[in-house]
């Protein structure tokens, strides 16, 4: 997707997932540190096609502090407005963004996780989502057309299809390399059984530490770009659950990957 000399580094991601929300906020803070030397963007990974179930706000109300209290940049109030029945509209929007290049797509990325986290916004309501593309930098033009294309949702499917049967994703956020190779989430995300919070693990990264972790995540991608060391893309080390160091039993649900 990018020159073959920058190095690449991915987040799998849905757009209901506050978990998501802080990688995101936290990507965009450092890569203006790596410019022309890593390209990092969203990829989409909906979990409703995954999982057959719309967001789940029994489940993302009780995390929905826990990420806030871990990113100062990001932010968070309470849900007020009309609660998503999906977010495929969103993934469509992005999409249409990138079809005007990776920097507007990502500035609309962020715009819509802000949208739902920080402003109460329904991001599965598509005049919420024509409106923050009115305030990105792109042709609302061209935007529009894109967006109502049937096309918009196709690759959106693939891109879902190719994360889990070619890169055996399972969870989000899941941050990768371009070669496949998965990297730790330096998040503390709850732990969940039966669609209730049942531990939270230490928060180690906070302050400076948390943006230093992430830059680590950079640093490796950059290291990586010219590794001739054998590919092992498809050892899933992810186990099919939420979060992902789970028993499978606990819940269908797969927000918090490694």
């Amino acid at each position: 997707m990018s020159d073959r000399s920058i190095a690449e580094l991915w987040e799998w991601a849905e757009y209901y997932c506050p978990w998501c929300y802080v990688m995101a906020v936290r990507v965009h803070r450092v890569q203006p540190e790596y410019a022309g030397r890593v390209l990092a963007y969203t990829r989409f990974f909906p979990l409703e096609l995954l999982n057959g179930e719309a967001p789940p706000r029994d489940v993302l109300e009780q995390e929905w502090w826990l990420a806030a209290i871990q990113e100062p940049g990001a932010s968070f109030i309470p849900y007020t407005a009309a609660w998503p029945t999906s977010t495929l509209p969103a993934f469509d929007a992005v999409w249409a963004a990138r079809q005007q290049g990776m920097d507007v797509a990502m500035e609309l990325d962020l715009a819509v996780r802000r949208a739902f986290f920080g402003e109460s916004r329904n991001i599965g309501d598509r005049d919420v989502l024509l409106e923050l593309a009115r305030s990105a930098d792109l042709d609302f033009t061209r935007f529009e057309r894109d967006f109502a294309s049937p096309a918009a949702r196709a690759a959106v499917e693939e891109e879902g299809r190719i994360g889990r049967e070619q890169y055996h994703v399972r969870g989000t956020p899941t941050m990768m390399l371009a070669d496949g190779t998965r990297m730790r989430t330096p998040i503390a995300m709850a732990r969940i059984r039966n669609r209730r919070i049942v531990s939270v693990p230490p928060l180690t990264y906070v302050g400076e530490a948390r943006l230093d972790a992430t830059r680590a995540l950079f640093d490796e991608a950059i290291e990586r770009r010219y590794s001739s060391e054998s590919r092992e893309l498809f050892r899933d080390s992810t186990i099919d659950s939420f979060p992902a160091s789970d028993a499978p039993s606990w819940s269908p649900l797969r927000i918090g990957a490694p």
